[in-house]
């Protein structure tokens, strides 16, 4: 089974039922999923935007968020001095730089719908900075 990296924008999609939904359906059937631990505090931060936005909306954003451990993404630590170094690289948040760091620790497919994101992936290499000797 392929593994696959999962971002808030793409999760967010599926969950939500927003554009884009059906195309990172069809790229993470049969994948074994992952994404950095922080992906459920993204997707409640989605959450808290539309219902802010729509409050009517509230009830129907909370089931649909509900339905997060259906997607089966395991969640997994990121180091920090990674995501760093990829964030420094490409200059994507630290956030983002998670997502490529993982996709490229894992040696998967980075599924996003971000064009930043997409940008960052498809650069060949990233050298991590060195650390600095005691």
């Amino acid at each position: 089974m392929a593994v696959k990296v999962v971002d808030a924008s793409a999760a967010a999609a599926l969950l939500f039922v927003e554009p884009g939904h059906l195309g990172v359906a069809r790229a993470l059937e049969g994948a074994d999923c992952v994404a950095p631990a922080f992906l459920e505090l993204e997707l409640g931060s989605v959450y808290l935007k539309k219902s802010r936005r729509d409050p009517a909306s509230e009830p129907v954003l909370r089931a649909q968020l509900s339905l997060l451990p259906g997607l089966r993404v395991r969640l997994q630590a990121v180091p920090w001095d990674g995501a760093l170094a990829v964030a420094q690289a490409t200059g994507l948040s630290i956030y983002d730089a998670q997502y490529l760091w993982l996709a490229r620790e894992r040696s998967a497919e980075l599924v996003t719908l971000d064009a930043r994101l997409t940008q960052a992936a498809q650069r060949p290499h990233i050298t991590p900075i060195a650390r600095p000797k005691p």
